[in-house]
């Protein structure tokens, strides 16, 4: 009976001691626990890429940005666009009333007297009318030059345009040699031909081709008012602003009218041209009759 005890006892004690002296099963299990810590680098990667992407979010943003810019320049502009058309209208409003805006500057240095009164653009200040008179049959022509200052008024009429104020008048006559009264005064000469000088009045250039280019010595008043009638067939009626070059416009302007619509000879239109536009500047000028 011991032998038989001693024996059960032996398997006994070795199965006991067999789950004790497994410890390498203890390093397994404590393996797997390790990696997941040391899995964190990788998370920090994943942090760090999605911290990469930021750049990318600011790049949607920015298409999204000039899109918001684009709408609000267009809306901006829409405004400023109205506002213009608006301003650019009024003016086309004043033509009834016959008065320009005062103190505007104007867009060029002159331009057809009634075109300028149709469009509220005539000068109430101060201004110069070249009004012309060409005979149909012959180079016979009258020019007559007008400054005036102070317009109370400007109205139309059937025949012209009359000016509430009164002004100057200076009158240039183009005689050709071919004309049959030149001895004759042109104050006794016929309607449409005549103005009311002796030739002891007028400064007289005799041109190459015997063209006689005469103007006033001294320009005439007009009291009151005066009328400008409406030119017809090649005759004109143009209106010159108070610019600082307008002096030198007026000669320019009178040298290619006797030039090319008269057929004075250019060096003999320039000499003429001057001599008309000093008597303008020295006797009609604003500075020294109007004050």
């Amino acid at each position: 009976m011991a032998t038989t005890n001693k024996t059960e006892k032996k398997p006994a004690a070795k199965t006991a001691a067999k789950p004790a002296a497994k410890k390498p099963a203890a390093k397994t299990a404590a393996k797997p626990a390790a990696k997941p810590a040391a899995k964190k680098p990788a998370a920090k990667a994943a942090a760090t890429k999605t911290a990469a992407k930021k750049p990318a979010a600011k790049t949607t943003a920015k298409p999204a940005a000039k899109t918001t810019a684009k709408t609000a320049t267009k809306s901006a502009a829409k405004p400023a666009a109205k506002t213009t058309a608006k301003s650019a209208a009024k003016p086309a409003a004043k033509p009834a009333a016959g008065k320009p805006k005062k103190g505007a500057m104007p867009d060029a240095q002159f331009r057809n007297l009634f075109d300028a009164y149709t469009q509220g653009k005539l000068p109430f200040a101060q201004g110069y009318i070249v009004s012309s008179f060409f005979d149909e049959k012959s180079a016979y022509s009258i020019y007559e030059v007008v400054s005036y200052a102070g317009v109370k008024e400007i109205y139309a009429t059937d025949t012209g345009l009359t000016f509430v104020t009164g002004g100057k008048k200076l009158y240039v006559l183009v005689e050709p040699d071919t004309y049959r009264l030149k001895h004759q005064e042109p104050v006794h000469r016929a309607e449409g031909e005549r103005i009311p000088k002796r030739y002891n009045e007028l400064d007289i250039i005799i041109a190459k081709n015997q063209t006689k280019i005469m103007s006033s010595k001294m320009p005439d008043e007009t009291f009151g008012s005066f009328t400008i009638l409406k030119p017809s067939g090649l005759n004109f009626s143009i209106v010159f602003y108070q610019l600082p070059d307008m002096y030198k416009t007026l000669t320019d302007f009178f040298i290619n009218t006797l030039n090319r619509q008269r057929k004075v000879p250019e060096a003999d239109a320039k000499k003429a041209a001057v001599q008309i536009v000093k008597i303008i500047e020295k006797y009609m000028s604003f500075e020294t009759q109007y004050g």
